[in-house]
């Protein structure tokens, strides 16, 4: 009944794009293992408030996060060695959700269109950094405060925590899973701003389980796709295409 009433409040062309727009997220993340928030953040941030679209994000990210993290066999030693970041993250987001929230204002909608830019950009420029291991005490706690600002005011929590963990020197599966584990944390502590400012009732928990559906069907399709195309020239479209969506937030507001 919820779900119902929600997307009638939607109307049938915003509700069309939701689901798309999770299809495609999913999708995304299939081939390449990330992505679904930051493509929903900023296909639906066109169309409504970005509180209300980081509201349906909330169970499709967690739980294929939750999926991403529970798989690869080094969730102890990542979680040994990350947690100093993950606790910022958790408090940067608390921190960020007194001090700025996520108002829906003009500025929010730039700051989301900045923070889809940097990423954009770190991934078509940056993927060759490397964080010596002296240097991670002190930058995994700022990176991980950093990350849990900009996620408490625009819904995208990839900035600094993605460049970083990828700047570890961690293999395939400890990256992959130190990404679940990372967002993971990012989404729950977003959840609990969002439910602090009011912004996350029944209505939009009930929308964003049926937004579920959608995006595990795109995961599937991801997984089908990857097998067939180049990971790494999928990667440089999703990337240009997602800062040329950035730019146009930043700029358009």
């Amino acid at each position: 009944m919820h779900t119902l009433t929600y997307f009638q409040s939607l109307g049938l062309t915003l509700s069309l794009l939701v689901i798309a727009t999770f299809l495609l997220a999913g999708t995304v993340k299939g081939v390449i293992g990330l992505g679904l928030p930051t493509v929903a953040m900023g296909l639906l941030g066109l169309a409504m408030a970005p509180a209300q679209a980081a509201a349906l994000l909330i169970i499709p990210a967690t739980l294929t996060n939750l999926w991403q993290l529970a798989f690869g066999g080094h969730l102890h030693g990542l979680i040994k060695r990350l947690w100093p970041m993950l606790l910022l993250i958790f408090l940067g987001t608390g921190i960020g959700t007194l001090w700025l929230g996520m108002s829906g204002g003009h500025w929010v909608v730039r700051g989301l269109g900045a923070a889809l830019l940097l990423y954009a950009l770190s991934g078509l420029f940056l993927s060759t950094l490397h964080v010596n291991l002296r240097h991670e005490r002190w930058l995994g706690p700022l990176c991980g405060l950093i990350t849990g600002v900009i996620t408490s005011a625009t819904g995208v929590f990839v900035i600094p925590a993605v460049p970083y963990l990828q700047a570890l020197g961690l293999n395939r599966d400890e990256l992959v899973q130190a990404l679940g584990l990372s967002f993971t944390v990012s989404t729950l502590a977003l959840a609990a701003g969002l439910l602090w400012h009011g912004a996350l009732g029944a209505g939009e928990l009930s929308a964003s389980l049926l937004a579920l559906i959608p995006a595990m069907l795109g995961m599937w399709l991801g997984q089908w796709l990857r097998q067939r195309i180049s990971a790494v020239l999928f990667k440089r479209v999703f990337f240009i295409g997602l800062g040329a969506l950035g730019a146009h937030l930043l700029i358009s507001g």
